[in-house]
């Protein structure tokens, strides 16, 4: 499944990777892709991991979730 975050604009490219290997860190998390264009971050992961659980990885990382979005 796939869960869609619109997160805070304060990424650079140089914390994508950071971002993309800390998520990587969460059982159940297979990728991520971090769009600091439009401020969106989008992780394919399995029902091991809760949207919750990534939204709190997120907030550590210093990526606050702006509103609900979607899984898919």
């Amino acid at each position: 499944m796939y869960s869609t975050f619109d997160v805070n604009g304060d990424g650079c490219l140089i914390c994508n990777k950071g971002v993309m290997v800390e998520l990587g860190k969460l059982q159940g998390v297979f990728g991520a892709e971090v769009d600091f264009v439009n401020n969106r971050v989008v992780v394919n992961h399995t029902d091991e991991v809760t949207r919750e659980d990534i939204s709190n990885k997120l907030e550590e990382l210093g990526f606050f979730e702006l509103k609900n979005n979607c899984e898919i």
